[in-house]
């Protein structure tokens, strides 16, 4: 009885005390009767809400898909035309066919393996190439996302992959030029797939790819000058020298045969070129704006270049000489175009009309190529042009947007570098596969049917029935 009276008494003075601290301490009552409570009993800690998952921007989304719509115009119609016109008659069907299916090919190729190998992860080859994760697209659903330059904000991975499909087009289709009026349908074409596969994915990946060597390095490469223009110059110029002179080169008269044709390749490429330049922006921002701009006013500065410098050495200025100059200055802004101002964007111009006319002139005649359509004069001229001047006018100083520790001495041995990395990659790829195919299969047309035309030869068709 003792015993339990002194219990209740106990029990009585413990209940007395916590009342006491709970009119005093509420919250020292929650923590006490928590550590009292078994551990059976004791409310699971609340787990931290998730983060919802980015959801795409309808705006960002639509303006990569025009963008994406605008370069597939640069590549057909706009390469295709530009090209056709400058040929002679008798090959303008074939370089209109050339351009077409090199498209189509590219499309497919880059939906196999092209966008895993350049944009997944290498590994321990990272460096220089992507994965193979995502071959044939494995993974990517309508609701995969991909990253764009602004933390959290997103677009369809699927809308990605269709804007860098049509930059693996058209830099293959752009090396068309260096090779008509002589090379073999069937040899572009196995070309075509295997420099896509062996010089157009490593550089991609090394260039725009997190962990690739370029971009970690810290090149700048807005929207293609090293992966796209120096990259398709260099194998067009390579292919120029393995495949010889057209016949008649240098002694005959080979005159474009339709320069308003050309005139309106260039003007589809000056349009299209906006989804080129500002679409790299990947988000519909002042980015986009800045790339959009600078896409006008380069372009301007290039063909009153080119044009006023023509006119002062020869006397008159030609519209093929303006049309060249347009397609000189969007090459050399094509690197820089959301990166540098405006000011920066018509100097980048203004340089590159005067030096790209020169390397389609003096430089080709001194060297003695025969580079059709000057693809190397405009592409891989205004391409250096342009990944050098990015260095240069990237700098906040003179209106660029700058870098993180920006040196301009530094950042112009970066895009040296990149430049030289893609002239040496390129160049060995392109030697060796042309090389290759002319041992096994042959490059070059019979002289016989290079004097027909490949209209009639290689397709059995005619741009004109006169």
């Amino acid at each position: 009885m003792k015993r339990l009276l002194a219990s209740l008494l106990l029990l009585g003075t413990l209940g007395f005390a916590g009342a006491a601290l709970s009119e005093e301490a509420p919250a020292v009552e929650t923590v006490v009767e928590t550590a009292a409570m078994p551990a059976e009993a004791a409310p699971a800690e609340a787990a931290p809400p998730e983060a919802a998952a980015p959801v795409p921007d309808k705006g960002d989304t639509a303006w990569m898909m025009l963008s994406t719509l605008l370069v597939i115009l640069m590549i057909v119609p706009g390469v295709a035309l530009f090209y056709g016109g400058l040929v002679r008659a008798k090959n303008m069907l074939s370089v209109l066919t050339q351009v077409l299916a090199i498209f189509c090919m590219i499309a497919i190729l880059w939906a196999v393996y092209g966008y895993s190998l350049a944009f997944g992860d290498g590994g321990s080859l990272n460096a220089f190439i992507g994965d193979t994760a995502k071959l044939f697209l494995a993974g990517i659903t309508p609701d995969s996302t991909a990253a764009t330059f602004t933390d959290g904000v997103v677009i369809p991975e699927l809308v990605f992959v269709s804007f860098q499909l049509t930059f693996a087009a058209i830099t293959v289709a752009l090396i068309v030029g260096g090779l008509a009026e002589r090379v073999k349908f069937s040899a572009l074409m196995v070309f075509g797939a295997l420099w896509f596969t062996f010089s157009y994915l490593p550089i991609t990946h090394m260039v725009w790819a997190a962990g690739g060597y370029l971009f970690e390095a810290g090149d700048l490469d807005f929207a293609g000058g090293t992966v796209v223009h120096i990259n398709s110059g260099i194998a067009a110029l390579v292919g120029a020298l393995v495949l010889g002179k057209r016949i008649g080169y240098g002694r005959d008269a080979m005159p474009p045969h339709s320069l308003p044709m050309t005139m309106i390749g260039a003007s589809l490429l000056w349009v299209g070129w906006f989804g080129f330049n500002a679409g790299s922006n990947l988000e519909a921002t002042g980015g986009a704006g800045l790339a959009f701009i600078n896409t006008i006013l380069a372009t301007a500065a290039a063909g009153m270049a080119w044009m006023l410098t023509e006119w002062a050495v020869r006397g008159k200025p030609s519209m093929l000489g303006v049309a060249s100059g347009v397609v000189a200055g969007l090459v050399a802004v094509t690197p820089a175009a959301g990166l540098v101002g405006p000011m920066g964007a018509i100097v980048l111009g203004a340089v590159a009309g005067p030096v790209c006319l020169w390397g389609v002139s003096g430089l080709k005649k001194a060297l003695g190529y025969d580079d059709s359509l000057d693809v190397f004069g405009i592409h891989g001229i205004g391409g250096i042009i342009g990944a050098i001047g990015t260095g240069i006018f990237v700098s906040p100083a003179l209106g660029g947007v700058g870098v993180d520790d920006y040196s301009m001495a530094g950042q112009v041995v970066t895009q040296a570098t990149g430049v030289l990395i893609t002239i040496l990659w390129s160049g060995t790829v392109s030697l060796v596969l042309f090389k290759l195919i002319d041992m096994t299969m042959g490059l070059r047309v019979k002289e016989e049917e290079e004097r027909e035309g490949l209209d009639t030869v290689s397709h059995g068709e005619r741009a004109y029935n006169l």
